[in-house]
């Protein structure tokens, strides 16, 4: 063995003896919210909203349009009864959206939250301007701007627009100012429902 190999030699060793030793580092992971959210076992199968100015699965006819559903019409909200309200049930809220607006997001009709939880209906007109809410409850503004009940006015030509009428019976209150966004109340929502009823209706022009 020459000089000059043995010298290679002995560097190699001794820049592997000098080399840092690297280990993994361990993975990061983002901490997702959890937000609970009540079982499906839970809810109650006798939680029911009833119209019968919005029919379950029906078509507005041109007399509910006439009257305040429709473009032209006087915006009267729909008269509303329920019943089944579960045990712990602290406020309801009620929300009327059209999920076929061409927004990209939809079109929020009508928001109501804070009504009493002991309470099993609205009168026609009551989310109407002039209209009378339950003591204690509140009205945001609808995606046209102003505070309570839009009608149903989907462009002309589309395929008729489902319009999802839903009550939420909640766990507490919600201490929100009546100027938020209804996403944000709808976010709000999240953790606090006990139980939920739908009717959906559909119009098209």
């Amino acid at each position: 063995m020459n000089a000059t190999y043995f010298l290679f030699a002995f560097s190699g060793l001794t820049l592997s003896a000098c080399a840092p030793i690297l280990t993994a580092k361990p993975v990061q992971t983002v901490q997702q919210l959890d937000v609970a959210q009540p079982s499906p076992q839970a809810l109650p199968l006798n939680f029911k909203l009833t119209s019968l100015d919005f029919p379950s699965r029906g078509t507005l006819n041109l007399a509910q349009v006439a009257d305040g559903f429709g473009c032209t019409g006087g915006n009267i909200s729909p008269a509303l009864s329920w019943s089944g309200v579960p045990e712990g049930t602290e406020s309801l809220a009620l929300t009327l959206f059209d999920p076929d607006a061409p927004t990209g997001s939809g079109f929020w009709h009508w928001v109501v939250y804070n009504l009493p939880a002991r309470s099993t209906s609205l009168n026609a007109g009551a989310g109407t301007a002039g209209g009378t809410l339950p003591a204690g409850a509140a009205q945001l503004k609808h995606d046209g701007g102003q505070a309570g009940f839009l009608g149903a006015c989907p462009p002309v030509g589309d395929q008729p627009h489902r319009y999802v009428l839903t009550l939420y019976a909640l766990s507490q209150r919600l201490d929100l100012p009546n100027t938020v966004s209804p996403a944000y109340l709808g976010f709000n929502l999240n953790g606090i429902t006990l139980a939920k009823a739908s009717v959906t209706a559909f119009y098209g022009r």
